[in-house]
């Protein structure tokens, strides 16, 4: 059948939608995304990365780890991060092989350090922030995953309080936190879980991971992960408590889980609302997603190597300033499990495009190449090799004898 030209989807795609039928993908194009060309979407963006200088791991030998970096502030033209720090006598052995000196996991027996940077590429390790308080206090086994507050004029550090070895009955442990006048501390233990499990049977009742508040709408909205399900058939969502003081009480929002995909936490406001990375894990992964209301979120972007629970630099993430311009980098951390038996993860920078301003062009492409090495890394096993040949083998025959 022959279209006529003036019906035809016109050649330079226009910015609004043409007032034509469209078919669904087209429709999604203009309905589903802040506009039709990535390049011009303020949430898309490509990510670069660098390696940070400032850090010693012992060689990479798996006794040293810092992972899960804090949002990044900036204090007297000096930028802090905190990040979880496992320095143990030997890498992670398992939950059946761990003691009180041999972590389970990478962020088992682990402390809150914090750095200081000038300029977000080279940093100073300063000293431990949060140590582990005696048994049986509160994350005597491992403190762990920490965020940043500031609120009226006070620092506030919620970090995840392991009271067991990870592992052992799953990643189970409660949230708490530290208060402090300075960011340089000293931090002051609350001793008590500010934000608690849900009830038995419920989607968060073992674990609420990797806190992540930000102050929205006057009051401090605390988005969290939880894994609903067993290993390996699970999945991770994420939800939100809000509270009107650092302290609590921490009100969960019924419509919990509000992200129905992604691995760790990483928000941020932009424009009048607040928008998301889901990373990793479920339907959604990688895509970054956007809410006007900060509980309902939309993909507005998809993306790839998206950063691993990155800690950005945002400047507005506490003063509630109604509307935010976005975000241009901040900090990841990268795991090395290709041995098990120096697994550990190191901290590095990642670099995007998320401004409403326009930012750097050249962090909107599309089509990243990579290395061929990084697909040949994602390596079929040897059992994989061996069962895909075979079924390769058997189909050929088969086929042989159906041809005869």
């Amino acid at each position: 059948m022959t279209i006529k030209s003036n019906n035809s989807f016109p050649w330079d795609i226009p910015e609004t939608k043409p007032n034509r039928q469209l078919s669904e993908a087209m429709e999604r194009l203009y309905d589903n995304y802040l506009t039709p060309r990535p390049e011009d979407n303020p949430l898309f963006t490509s990510f670069k990365y660098t390696k940070i200088e400032g850090f010693d791991y012992n060689n990479h030998d798996g006794t040293v780890s810092r992972r899960d970096p804090s949002k990044i502030i900036n204090v007297d033209g000096v930028y802090y991060m905190w990040y979880t720090k496992r320095d143990t006598i030997t890498p992670p052995r398992g939950a059946e092989q761990c003691t009180d000196k041999i972590p389970s996991t990478d962020w088992d027996l682990a402390e809150i350090w914090y750095a200081t940077s000038d300029d977000g590429f080279s940093w100073q390790e300063q000293s431990v922030a949060i140590t582990r308080p005696p048994k049986p206090g509160l994350g005597w086994r491992s403190v762990s995953t920490p965020d940043i507050l500031v609120w009226k004029g006070k620092y506030y550090l919620y970090y995840q309080a392991f009271m067991e070895a990870s592992g052992l009955k799953g990643d189970h442990c409660p949230v708490t936190l530290s208060s402090a006048d300075s960011p340089d501390g000293p931090w002051t233990p609350c001793n008590e879980v500010v934000v608690q499990n849900g009830e038995r049977g419920s989607w968060d009742q073992y674990s609420i991971h990797d806190p992540y508040p930000i102050v929205y709408k006057g009051k401090i909205y605390l988005y969290y992960k939880a894994a609903f399900g067993d290993r390996p058939d699970y999945l991770v969502g994420n939800g939100l408590a809000i509270a009107s003081n650092p302290m609590g009480p921490f009100v969960k929002h019924p419509l919990n889980p509000i992200l129905n995909s992604g691995h760790e936490t990483t928000y941020f406001p932009f424009k009048d609302g607040i928008a998301a990375f889901a990373i990793r894990n479920g339907n959604e992964s990688n895509t970054i997603q956007y809410s006007d209301d900060g509980v309902n979120f939309s993909i507005a972007s998809v993306s790839s190597m998206m950063p691993v629970a990155s800690g950005p630099y945002l400047p507005d993430a506490f003063t509630d300033s109604g509307f935010s311009e976005g975000l241009e980098w901040g900090l990841c951390h990268f795991s090395d499990k290709k041995d098990p038996s120096t697994k550990h993860s190191f901290l590095g920078r990642f670099d995007c495009n998320l401004m409403l301003n326009g930012g750097n062009k050249d962090m909107k492409e599309t089509d990243v190449i990579h290395d061929p090495e990084v697909f040949f890394a994602q390596s079929l096993t040897s059992e994989q090799y061996e069962q895909r040949q075979q079924l390769a083998r058997t189909q050929a025959k088969q086929k042989g004898n159906n041809d005869d």
